[in-house]
């Protein structure tokens, strides 16, 4: 019974769209029908702004991590890294945005916040560094993406190197698009740093 509670929990706080949010909230504007079209943090960025686009962020980063932790709180015999799985699952495909989600950068993230904080301090530094170097937020999710299937590797017990190699695949799948268009020369670079 609770373990079902912590898979429905965790899939509903993944669900939750916070760009769609906070985009007809604060703004009137569906971010669905602007920019990429992806309810994710990197299209909050640009068609939101700065401030708009940290909220996103972090609100996507929180769904991951308070996932995680569900089973901890609740004292269940379930393992957090599958409950902070569950709920990437819902940001990719959230049940309250018509299952078209974000790519699942923010939520992982969130997820290794609340299970590895060490791996989760690397890849933020991982991700302004090569953030700061190519201008592509697309590529720079990538790179944090190998990098924490590396960490794992190296480092990890047998749970969180599954995870860790569903999670990068997950980013990296979600990410093909862009892959062809950084290839074409066509991929948006950011201008705010």
């Amino acid at each position: 019974m609770i373990i079902g509670l912590i898979i429905l929990l965790a899939y509903l706080l993944g669900s939750i769209p916070s760009g769609l949010i906070i985009g007809k909230s604060f703004f009137g504007i569906d971010i669905r029908e602007h920019g990429s079209g992806n309810l994710g943090a990197t299209n909050s960025f640009r068609t939101l702004g700065v401030k708009a686009g940290l909220v996103v962020t972090l609100a996507d980063i929180l769904k991951g991590t308070i996932a995680t932790l569900l089973p901890i709180w609740l004292g269940a015999d379930f393992h957090p890294l599958l409950a902070g799985t569950i709920a990437v699952i819902g940001h990719m495909f959230p049940v309250f945005a018509g299952f078209r989600g974000g790519k699942a950068v923010a939520t992982s993230g969130g997820v290794l916040l609340a299970f590895e904080p060490l791996l989760f301090l690397l890849l933020v530094v991982t991700f302004f560094v090569s953030l700061y170097f190519s201008k592509y937020v697309s590529l720079s999710s990538i790179i944090v993406a190998i990098t924490a299937w590396t960490y794992s590797i190296l480092f990890g017990e047998m749970p969180l190197i599954i995870v860790v190699s569903v999670l990068a695949f997950f980013v990296i799948y979600r990410h093909r698009a862009n892959m062809g268009r950084i290839k074409d020369q066509t991929e948006p670079k950011i201008t705010w740093m």
